[in-house]
């Protein structure tokens, strides 16, 4: 016997637009057709397979799902993925393509800048962009323009030591 509760599922009349869009995801397109409100998280993870930005708190206070959109740090969790169409998106997956670690994620580990590691990909992508735009210039800076990445195991003095080196080139 069917328990479904045909009453509570919405119409085709209900059901919200599907949009086609490319994607170009870690210099691969790719051709979706998903619910416009899917974020970008979400059709990162759940339809490309790509699990390394992670779902945190999923209202953009932690920085866990923290991309690259041309470069700049994006809050996937509140990004609508049909809004990135045409842009090119880069997760923590596309670091280490010939599986030499990129320098950030060298020194996050020399510097044991991780412990349970769930934020590791949103700080190594957010730094990445922080190092890029000329922002790490000391503790002070790193700290203001890495709030918006949480640890909730309190690595913040490995996080600042790891870009302090990747800065100093080391």
């Amino acid at each position: 016997m069917d328990h479904t509760d045909t009453a509570a599922m919405p119409s085709s009349a209900d059901a919200p637009p599907q949009v086609d869009i490319t994607l170009d995801v870690n210099d691969t397109e790719h051709h979706l057709r998903f619910d416009s409100r899917v974020t970008l998280l979400d059709a990162l993870r759940d339809h490309l397979g790509l699990t390394g930005s992670k779902k945190g708190c999923d209202q953009g206070a932690c920085g866990a799902c923290t991309v690259l959109a041309d470069g700049r740090r994006v809050v996937a969790c509140l990004a609508l993925a049909a809004q990135y169409e045409g842009r090119k998106i880069t997760t923590v997956e596309a670091l280490s393509p010939n599986g030499e670690p990129h320098p950030v994620q060298a020194a996050f580990a020399r510097h044991d800048a991780f412990q349970c590691g769930y934020c590791t990909p949103g700080q190594i992508m957010s730094a990445i962009s922080l190092i890029a735009e000329g922002r790490a210039t000391s503790d002070e800076a790193i700290g203001e323009f890495m709030s918006g990445n949480i640890c909730r195991c309190g690595a913040y003095p490995n996080i600042r030591a790891a870009i302090r080196d990747v800065v100093a080139g080391a």
